[in-house]
């Protein structure tokens, strides 16, 4: 469904400029944004993705991954077509890399945010996540849903790749609980070859996610190669840290897809590597992910397991009151 679209303005021989993300598209009639889903409409901006979901899913909340946001709850997982990066190794890219005048067979009446919210109840779900795509570019829709997700009492959290603007962060962080934010690489040429995108916009989004009160966390795809190098991952993690060194880290396994599958999937050996030089920058709480690990949450005094986790399943969580249950030490998360 077409809508007006939030946070743009409007120009001289009725182009706009779009200010939802980084890309500050700016459009001419009839023509559509970076991102393939909002268009210029006779100078008016309109998102062409609203209510239409492409995805709707019960996940565990652990994979998202979210791993210190209400460990073992249920997540209405939703996403609309489209995307603001087009990265080359997109493992959801049949979905992400659509436009918004696409005609699948099987496409599916509108979904509104009545609607999300009714299907979480129903199904049980503390948290709507909006995910799989891009929620920055079904930005209006993840926002209605939201407001009326929060009078529920169902939190919202957003995985992204955080090519947010300033104003974006800020007019959604209200009803924002928690993210999952992808930090791609140390690099500007990656952002450059790989997403067509740039790396400061991210970074300036993880400061301000945190400065808002969201719970963060950032996830890191380790692609051979490409983004491996021990002194990018470094910066990476001491960037992390200087945040805030209680950010859970996810190490994420690579494996070839979509256009970039002339590469290997990651060694175990590169991603315990990784794991270490996170650990030498600071930061305390670090899982592996897409591969088998120990992502056990361990108390950073004691040492004793705190949320005991088989896959994306949790076995046992020992935290009373935010805090281990064994040393009382508090451990950084949303636990209840």
């Amino acid at each position: 469904m077409q809508k007006e679209a939030m946070l743009y303005q409007t120009l001289e021989d009725d182009r706009v400029r779009c200010r939802l993300c980084a890309h500050y598209c700016k459009i001419d009639p009839q023509a559509y944004g970076f991102c393939g889903v909002r268009r210029n409409i006779d100078g008016r901006l309109h998102t062409l993705v609203y209510g239409e979901t492409i995805a709707r899913h019960v996940d565990p909340i652990e994979k998202k991954p979210l791993y210190h946001f209400l460990p073992g709850s249920r997540a209405y997982s939703i996403a609309t077509p489209g995307c603001n990066f087009h990265c080359d190794f997109c493992q959801n890219w049949q979905i992400s890399q659509l436009s918004g005048d696409y005609t699948p067979v099987n496409r599916t009446p509108s979904f509104p945010p009545e609607a999300v919210v009714g299907a979480a109840q129903e199904n049980n779900c503390d948290v709507i996540a909006y995910t799989y795509t891009e929620p920055t570019i079904f930005f209006e829709y993840a926002y209605d849903t939201a407001r009326l997700a929060q009078k529920a009492g169902i939190r919202n959290v957003f995985v992204t790749n955080g090519y947010m603007s300033p104003k974006a962060v800020e007019a959604v962080s209200p009803y924002l609980d928690g993210a999952n934010v992808d930090l791609k690489a140390w690099s500007e040429s990656y952002y450059a070859t790989h997403c067509r995108a740039h790396l400061k916009p991210v970074l300036d989004t993880i400061r301000r996610m945190k400065e808002a009160g969201i719970w963060l966390e950032i996830t890191t795809l380790i692609i051979p190669g490409e983004n491996d190098a021990p002194d990018q991952l470094t910066d990476l993690t001491r960037f992390i840290a200087g945040v805030d060194e209680n950010i859970p880290w996810h190490i994420s396994r690579f494996h070839p897809d979509y256009r970039l599958t002339d590469a290997q999937a990651t060694p175990m050996e590169t991603l315990h590597q990784a794991k270490a030089i996170g650990e030498h920058a600071g930061l305390r709480f670090i899982y592996i992910g897409n591969a088998p690990a120990d992502n056990t949450t361990y108390c950073p005094e004691c040492g004793q397991p705190v949320v005991e986790r088989d896959g994306m399943g949790v076995k046992n969580i020992r935290i009373k009151d935010h805090a281990c249950g064994a040393c009382g030490t508090r451990i950084p998360g949303v636990w209840e």
